[in-house]
């Protein structure tokens, strides 16, 4: 039986964009701020693309589906080019040790495509997010408390304020005393009323954090705390071959990021918060607001093919799985297509890469299903292992997050884990991942077993009911009259694909201001939305 698909009228805009992960949603609500006609397409029954935020069985399919190239369907016509798609995925490995306990909640969950990932509360996407007013679309939970790895797997709270370093009962006097003195060294720095003579030299800025942090004679405690768990490292530091050395500037800025963002809004003390219901309410809350913009939206629309100008070989429009045409001068694409080398370009108009980060890498993702939460009394908590915390040869650091019923992204009484990792293959990434999640595991043994003699102790029931892993793909954007979006990064955080976002825009239209500061958005009330009870409120 053929697909009924609804057909789309007008069918002539200023820019199509296909896809509704963040990035392009993000375009998309900036273009409409800026009085373009835009019409945003997802193949997709669901919006954020590679950024949703998906039930088991959803999440699933998705990640088969994406895992193999779809069968052409080219034609003879020499006015259109195929447009197919690639995998982004591979290597998926999903178990479930308790199916029908999963089965009875599966409604109740909502996992994220591309975790882990949180926002500072001082970063570039919630300055966005409350500057061009989509928090009224959002609620926000904070990340309760940041451990890091340390000697013989035990997990350490990391202090986020100095009342906290002075609590800190695994700190000595001693290495709270070179911790302040370390911070006070950042603050005279950011200050833009000290004294250059008192700021860190330009030599020490431009000179590897690693060997920054060892001049001033920090102890390795406190260097991996500051290295991997404040500053997020991805790499080993500590070695000569360190794949991408993070620079004493770039480390005193991210420093700078997480003291600014501890504290920012009254309901989250941290650093850190989490949307809730899952990272996919971020791409649908801009999706809303360009929607108030007049940008049309549909699903479930597949593009199958590119209209070229038979005379120039330029990108003309769009051909859906309809069979109807569409027209525009501007095309954005998702990272999942493949760029046409036929099409959007030509010696007048090179086709530009504005990005290229990270993109000889791949990103090992895990998630898993859990009865009870790493740390009691704790729900919402991020755990780092620096390189060389869970194995010798470990040079990748890995992050994991924890989260709870609060975030409402699973049932009351369970927990989601999602970790990451780069990678250089799908061997090194999953042996990351496995390990990690097998010291979790131990962890949770030892925990629950410690005090019971071994005749009294209980068969419990397995710790991870449901585990999903696989590796991701990592590939840079592209514009000319085609564009492409960057895949999800390797990153905790939004910034470097707000800032991705904000170049394609400026690359597509240099003329427009990246979505202007604004008022409530128009007929919000009559979104249905949720108010936002969330940390966006600042202080």
């Amino acid at each position: 039986m053929t697909e009924a698909y609804p057909q789309i009228d007008p069918t002539t805009f200023d820019l199509i964009i296909v896809g509704t992960g963040l990035p392009e949603s993000l375009i998309a609500a900036a273009a409409s701020a800026a009085g373009k006609s835009v019409l945003h397409l997802d193949p997709n029954p669901f919006y954020g693309s590679h950024f949703a935020s998906l039930g088991p069985d959803e999440l699933s399919a998705f990640l088969s589906s994406s895992s193999f190239p779809p069968s052409s369907s080219s034609g003879e016509d020499p006015a259109t080019v195929s447009l197919t798609t690639r995998p982004l995925y591979s290597n998926v490995e999903i178990s479930s040790l308790a199916p029908e306990t999963l089965e009875e909640h599966a409604r109740k969950f909502n996992l994220d495509v591309a975790g882990p990932r949180v926002l500072f509360c001082a970063d570039r996407a919630i300055d966005a997010i409350l500057k061009w007013s989509t928090n009224h679309y959002l609620e926000f939970k904070a990340i309760d408390a940041n451990f890091i790895c340390v000697e013989n797997g035990k997990l350490m709270r990391v202090p986020d304020s100095r009342s906290a370093i002075f609590k800190d009962k695994n700190l000595s006097l001693i290495e709270k005393n070179q911790l302040m003195k370390f911070l006070k060294i950042v603050q005279r720095h950011l200050d833009p009323d000290e004294d250059a003579s008192s700021k860190v030299s330009q030599e020490d800025l431009e000179s590897p954090f690693a060997e920054f942090l060892a001049k001033i004679k920090l102890p390795p405690k406190i260097k991996s705390i500051i290295m991997y768990s404040i500053a997020m490292a991805d790499h080993d530091q500590d070695v000569e071959a360190c794949k991408n050395i993070l620079k004493t500037k770039d480390g005193i800025d991210r420093l700078a990021l997480f003291q600014s963002s501890v504290g920012r809004f009254p309901n989250s003390p941290g650093a850190l918060i989490y949307p809730s219901y899952g990272q996919g309410e971020l791409p649908q809350a801009f999706c809303r607001r360009a929607a108030v913009k007049r940008c049309l939206y549909v699903l479930r629309m597949p593009v199958v093919a590119l209209l070229i100008d038979e005379e120039n070989g330029q990108y003309r429009g769009i051909r859906l799985a309809s069979g109807q045409d569409l027209f525009s001068p501007k095309l954005i694409l998702d990272p999942s297509f493949v760029f046409p080398s036929q099409a959007g370009s030509s010696p007048e108009e090179p086709v530009h890469v504005f990005s290229e980060k990270a993109v000889e890498a791949k990103v090992a993702r895990g998630i898993c299903i859990t009865r009870s939460s790493l740390k009691p009394d704790i729900s919402n908590l991020l755990v780092v292992y620096p390189p060389r915390s869970l194995y010798p040869e470990q040079d990748i650091t890995v992050r994991v997050l924890q989260l709870g019923s609060t975030s409402a992204i699973c049932p009351p009484g369970m927990f989601v884990l999602y970790l990451s990792a780069l990678c250089n293959d799908a061997t090194q990434g999953k042996k990351l991942l496995n390990t990690a999640i097998s010291a979790i595991e131990v962890s949770q043994i030892s925990e629950r077993n410690a005090g019971v003699k071994n005749e009294d102790a209980e068969v419990e029931p397995p710790f991870i009911i449901w585990k999903a892993i696989f590796i991701q793909e990592l590939s840079a954007g592209k514009y000319g009259s085609i564009c492409s979006t960057p895949s999800p990064d390797g990153n905790l955080n939004y910034h470097d694909l707000v800032d991705a976002a904000e170049k394609l825009f400026h690359a597509t239209y240099p003329d427009e201001a990246f979505f202007p500061e604004t008022a409530s958005p128009e007929n919000a009330d009559e979104d249905n939305c949720p108010e936002d009870d969330g940390p966006l409120e600042e202080a």
